[in-house]
């Protein structure tokens, strides 16, 4: 049976396409923009660590010039003041590299603190985003989008990212060998070569087993973390048993994994420090087969020595730091895919405070690895200072439409309308003090219960008194250590369960909001706390708040001067109170006679 008793609302059945706003440019930007901007805004800075590189790379050719001057000229000419001379020159190199290498780690640093000022904001909006859109993988919730982020800003700060900046100098140090013998200058190439080729090899064969290990450590981790948070659960119906057999197969797998990536790691670097000593023992010899020849000089051959371990550096390097590097770019690719997915909002939403007048146009809601959808075609109009009571049995949609109401729900086609505007049009932060909201799950916050009443904001004790009076809180706080500064521990931990309720409930109407959403609100109330909610919606209908009240209470009926009855996501009734218990008694009645026909 589907009965709609609104007629005003039977012609307000259109399929209307999503207004998604900024995101539906998201498919059409270069991928990762937002990252790689972010990443031009420090260009200056990369620009002037590249030019204190060139200094030190530079001056790193002063070891090489200072070993020809001594043996090549001090030691024939015996000359003291030549040698101190020399010396002094090279001490004051010295000092001007070690000053350039101490600047552009300086400046790495502090564009790193600004990269993650920069960003830190949007991560923390896109990833709660992420999570409200239904992706409610922990992997890929907050912490991992922040985890991810230190990640880059690392990668950036640290030794690693200098072998990018020395590299471009390899040819010129090779070229310098080439002056000193061409011998020399190839023998370079052919070790270059080979370690080049150790960094591709260390690369293809190392992405897929690293990513394979923090994957399984992160997995590990989350399993971890999610059962000891119910250990009371776990202890008291004799669980354990079967979760530590269930962790110690993770556990395996992630040891199994690591010890894959780490063996591999093990033998790149054994194979780079063989490749390491040889190049420096075999130049050294190199070098005195040509000195026994007379193609070159003692102070040349240890020259060549100091300089061609100098130009392989960086190629080193880049061996050392690859698996850095690699889960570095696996970070920054999450996260540009991240922020991709989920663009920043326009700064310049700024709306006159709502009246709180809901529409809904033709909604329908999915939710992910879901074929069908959860709300089918969902039409509603709620104008200020009236209650609507959504009705319906368990998995019906009742707490999907409660949050699709409020814009929290990720999959939503059609309309949701606030005050005539779609409501990813308000900005939340904005809207937030006119909106109030008491889940079906009851998530309250370590803190005091002002804090909490108050939502974290500055605390207006008359506020506070007044939304704890009007859901029969106030005699109960004062009767705790501290009052409202008692501290209510992680979660609500101090409280019961239906003392946390009210004061959800007390935090939804802090404020006096124009539009109140109550998922469930008297499930763990008692029966003085059922009369306290009664009062409560009492008062808000009269303070000109819309009220939508979800529930499976046939007593809560009579607060109503609307209903909705959802059954399996679809609009059976809506209309007056009245008018739809009548509609429903007549269908009832219908459906018993013998010989009625029966209606759909």
């Amino acid at each position: 049976m589907s009965t709609t008793l609104d007629s005003g609302e039977a012609g307000a059945r259109v399929s209307l396409a999503p207004d998604t706003g900024a995101r539906a440019e998201a498919p059409v930007r270069r991928r990762h923009r937002e990252l790689w901007v972010a990443l031009y805004a420090f260009r200056r800075e990369f620009a002037l660590v590249g030019l204190l590189s060139a200094v030190s790379n530079l001056l790193m050719l002063t070891p090489t010039i200072y070993m020809l001057q001594v043996f090549d000229r001090v030691m024939i000419s015996q000359n003291e003041l030549t040698l101190t001379a020399v010396s002094l020159i090279a001490l004051l190199m010295f000092g001007t590299m070690a000053l350039a290498e101490w600047g552009r780690s300086r400046i790495l640093v502090e564009a790193g603190m600004r990269f993650d000022e920069r960003l830190s904001t949007r991560v923390f909006n896109a990833s709660f985003e992420h999570r409200l859109a239904g992706d409610v993988d922990p992997a890929r919730g907050p912490g991992r989008a922040f985890a991810d982020l230190l990640v880059v800003r690392q990668f950036l700060t640290g030794n690693g990212v200098f072998a990018f900046f020395d590299l471009p100098w390899v040819p010129i140090y090779i070229g310098v060998m080439f002056l000193l013998h061409p011998f020399l200058g190839w023998l370079s190439i052919a070790f270059a070569i080979v370690q080049a080729l150790l960094a591709w090899f260390g690369h293809r064969r190392a992405v897929a087993p690293a990513e394979a290990s923090q994957r399984a450590q992160t997995d590990l981790q989350l399993y971890l973390q999610g059962k000891l948070r119910h250990a009371e659960v776990l202890e008291s119906m004799g669980m354990l048993p079967r979760l530590k057999a269930s962790w110690e197969q993770r556990h395996g797998r992630a040891l199994e994994r690591a010890a894959v990536s780490q063996g591999l790691t093990h033998r790149v670097t054994a194979v780079s420090k063989f490749v390491r000593y040889s190049q420096q023992s075999l130049s050294l010899g190199a070098g005195a087969l040509l000195v026994i020849d007379g193609q070159l000089s003692p102070g040349a051959m240890i020259a060549a020595n100091v300089l061609m371990t100098r130009a392989l550096a960086p190629i080193d390097m880049l061996v050392g730091t690859w698996r850095g590097f690699i889960t570095a770019r696996e970070a920054f690719l999450r996260l540009g895919t991240l922020l991709d997915g989920h663009p920043e909002r326009d700064p310049a939403l700024s709306r006159v405070p709502p009246t709180g007048h809901l529409t809904l146009r033709q909604v329908v809601a999915h939710a992910p690895g879901r074929a069908q959808p959860i709300l089918k075609g969902v039409d509603l109009d709620l104008p200020p200072g009236q209650v609507l009571v959504v009705l319906g049995p368990s998995g019906s949609g009742k707490s999907t439409l409660a949050r699709v109401m409020l814009g929290i729900w990720g999959e939503v086609q059609g309309e949701v309308l606030l005050d005539g505007r779609p409501i990813e049009g308000w900005d939340r932060v904005e809207l937030g003090p006119h909106i109030g909201y008491l889940p079906q799950d009851i998530e309250l916050f370590e803190g005091s219960i002002a804090e909490n009443i108050a939502r974290f904001t500055k605390i207006d004790s008359g506020r506070v008194i007044e939304a704890a009076t009007a859901t029969g809180l106030h005699e109960m706080i004062l009767r705790m250590p501290k009052g409202y500064d008692t501290p209510i521990g992680e979660a609500g931990g101090i409280l019961s369960g239906g003392q946390r309720q009210r004061v959800a409930l007390a935090r939804a109407i802090y404020g006096k909001p124009r539009l109140v959403v109550l998922d469930e609100p008297n499930a763990n109330l008692d029966d003085v706390g059922e009369a306290a909610l009664a009062r409560t919606v009492m008062q808000l209908k009269q303070g000109g708040t819309a009220v939508v009240l979800v529930t499976h209470r046939p007593g809560a009926v009579a607060l109503a001067d609307r209903l909705l009855l959802l059954q399996d996501g679809v609009v059976q009734a809506q209309g007056p109170r009245d008018a739809v218990l009548a509609a429903l008694r007549a269908a009832a009645a219908t459906q018993a006679g013998p010989s009625g026909p029966r209606a759909e």
